[in-house]
């Protein structure tokens, strides 16, 4: 899986329409709203803007009304069959006039996005992982520590009996971090990963 670096973009002309074909770095709705905003003031004279945006647990897709189908969809398998995440892509259409029909306007606005890719530059995106580890209070400040040199995130604490603290990792890096949690802890710790998963 892979996300942008910075903004790409790319345009193409079909039978006198343009079609700018954006790339955005992006993880939120709100963001991509604000985005497509700024678009439609900086082309006033575009017919459509149709849009993409894949994203953790936010994504949508719009023909902007063109032909249902025929601009979002094979915009959405461009990003999708080269593995692209954390993206708004857009085609922003100056019309020329002449009709394309489906299948004219299904590759248009494809080729846009795939043209666009050409000049982006991709990133691999780190897959990450959840644990929950059980410690003794007097070790919580150690395994905190520890999470600020590997770069964890600690996204809950909850306190009884033990400490209980519910980390966010990079996967690759997952089973270092634990082996080395528990040298530093002499063994008084208790992964509870799999529990935290059901």
């Amino acid at each position: 899986m892979y996300q942008l670096a910075a903004a790409a973009n790319a345009e193409i002309e079909i039978k006198k329409s343009r079609f700018i074909g954006l790339l955005y770095p992006l993880t939120t709705r709100a963001e991509a709203r604000a985005t497509l905003l700024a678009l439609r003031a900086q082309h006033p004279n575009a017919v459509h803007f149709c849009w993409v945006l894949i994203c953790e647990g936010d994504s949508g897709l719009d023909d902007d009304g063109e032909p249902s189908g025929t601009a979002a969809r094979p915009m959405y398998n461009v990003l999708v069959h080269k593995d692209v995440f954390n993206v708004l892509a857009v085609v922003v259409r100056y019309w020329g006039g002449t009709k394309l029909g489906a299948g004219g306007l299904a590759r248009a606005y494809g080729q846009a996005i795939s043209e666009a890719i050409k000049n982006a530059e991709l990133m691999p995106v780190e897959a990450m992982c959840e644990r929950r580890f059980v410690l003794q209070f007097a070790d919580e400040s150690t395994l905190r520590r520890l999470c600020e040199q590997y770069d964890v995130s600690v996204l809950d604490a909850q306190y009884g009996d033990a400490v209980t603290l519910r980390l966010k990792m990079k996967c690759s890096q997952a089973d270092a971090f634990t082996l080395q949690a528990f040298d530093l802890l002499r063994g008084a710790l208790q992964d509870r990963s799999d529990q935290a998963l059901n």
